[in-house]
């Protein structure tokens, strides 16, 4: 199953970064934020890539061109320096498509650019690069084929420590409270399409707006909730909260990693998202 990878945005949030780089390539750790979601597909059997390019797209192309297998894997060094015997890989049995989609292209104009490498794709799986999750994909993806919909997609409850207001016609506040604490659910993005999705989506719309109205519509649009971790590295903040979980080697979206697996499943959340909201920066 192929997974498509939205990686064209310009990341104005991240400016700290996005000036020089595009977002997917800030790093969490050794390696950048894409290597972390395209490594959790990969986890489970999904490694035909095609990622959607577009701001910085060449520093994308250069990352893998030049990509050093040394950095995160074990390896023997021997002959003086001269021969080095990897003991593991990470890419080896990867195969990535790149597609220049546009500097200022939407994601939905992304998705239909690279819709001719999806042919004879009964289904295939998208996902944004700047969001990290201990979801359990084999489960959302027999959600996803267990329905009659034509586009899945994974809810998680706000991680921002916003609040929630309730306010009559007079302006009166009838209640407030933590929005992480609310039955509220957001579009944490790990999308399941069908190939059909296509039809609805015209030229120049944006993924969600219009063609998630029509499959609403016609009751043709799931989501699986997730009570687990997810974290959105959307500011410098949330960056560093990320490289922070990381250095305590509190990495629950590694699910490659058995050192650091723990329970992800609903019923024992590790790291909640309201949590990943509370942790304070560090110093």
């Amino acid at each position: 199953m192929k997974v498509v990878l939205f990686c064209g945005g310009f990341g104005m949030r991240l400016r700290e970064y996005s000036e020089s780089i595009p977002k997917p390539m800030v790093t969490i750790g050794y390696r950048p934020i894409l290597w972390h979601v395209m490594k959790y597909y990969a986890h489970y059997g999904h490694k035909d890539f095609i990622l959607c390019l577009g701001w910085k797209a060449n520093v994308i192309k250069d990352y893998f061109l030049n990509y050093d297998e040394c950095v995160s894997n074990d390896f023997v060094l021997s002959g003086g320096g001269k021969n080095i015997s990897l003991l593991n890989s990470d890419i080896h049995d990867w195969n990535i498509t790149f597609v220049d989609t546009g500097v200022s292209a939407c994601i939905g104009e992304r998705l239909k650019a690279v819709q001719p490498h999806l042919e004879g794709e009964k289904t295939f799986l998208a996902n944004y690069t700047d969001g990290l999750a201990s979801v359990d994909l084999p489960r959302l993806i027999n959600f996803h084929d267990q329905s009659d919909s034509v586009a899945t997609f994974v809810s998680v409850r706000p991680s921002q420590t916003f609040h929630k207001v309730s306010i009559d016609e007079a302006g009166g506040v009838q209640c407030i409270q933590e929005i992480s604490k609310t039955d509220t659910w957001m579009n944490g993005g790990f999308f399941v399409f069908s190939n059909q999705f296509f039809d609805y989506l015209d030229e120049g719309e944006e993924l969600v707006d219009q063609p998630f109205q029509r499959l609403i519509a016609e009751g043709k649009l799931r989501s699986m909730r997730h009570e687990g971790f997810w974290g959105c590295m959307d500011t410098y903040k949330e960056k560093q909260m990320l490289e922070d979980m990381y250095d305590r080697g509190d990495i629950p979206w590694a699910v490659w990693d058995k050192s650091t697996q723990r329970v992800q499943d609903a019923d024992h959340p590790v790291t909640s998202n309201a949590q990943f909201a509370a942790k304070p920066l560090p110093r």
